[in-house]
């Protein structure tokens, strides 16, 4: 049996813009992508803090060292810039494995540069 476990998040990152005239996706810098292990054009479910929406898309590389998280095309209808979001990242994992298993956390400042990795 296969169980699916929480493999990454990025905790309250902050919403830096929202382009709704775009073709869809969650742009993230670069930096926190790799720091969490999540790769371009991965499935990544997203949870807005302040408005309670939740959706899934696919996570795009931003500019490195920008903090970007950008919503793009109709996720920009899922929150404003200012919004904290908690990005997350799911994997199946074999039973024995998941028995096992710990997340990546990433933690996040205000302007989305990493605080902490756990």
């Amino acid at each position: 049996m296969f169980r699916q476990m929480l493999r990454a998040k990025i905790h309250r990152a902050v919403v830096t813009d929202a382009c709704l005239e775009y073709d869809g996706s969650l742009t993230i810098d670069e930096e926190l992508l790799e720091a969490a292990g999540i790769l371009p054009y991965e499935l990544v479910m997203v949870s807005n803090l302040n408005n309670g929406e939740r959706f899934s898309t696919y996570a795009i590389p931003g500019r490195r060292g920008s903090g970007d998280v950008i919503l793009n095309g109709p996720t920009a209808r899922k929150g404003v810039v200012g919004d904290q979001v908690i990005i997350f990242c799911y994997e199946y994992y074999a039973e024995e494995e998941a028995k096992h298993h710990v997340p990546r956390i990433i933690q996040v400042d205000a302007k989305n540069r990493i605080i902490s990795v756990a």
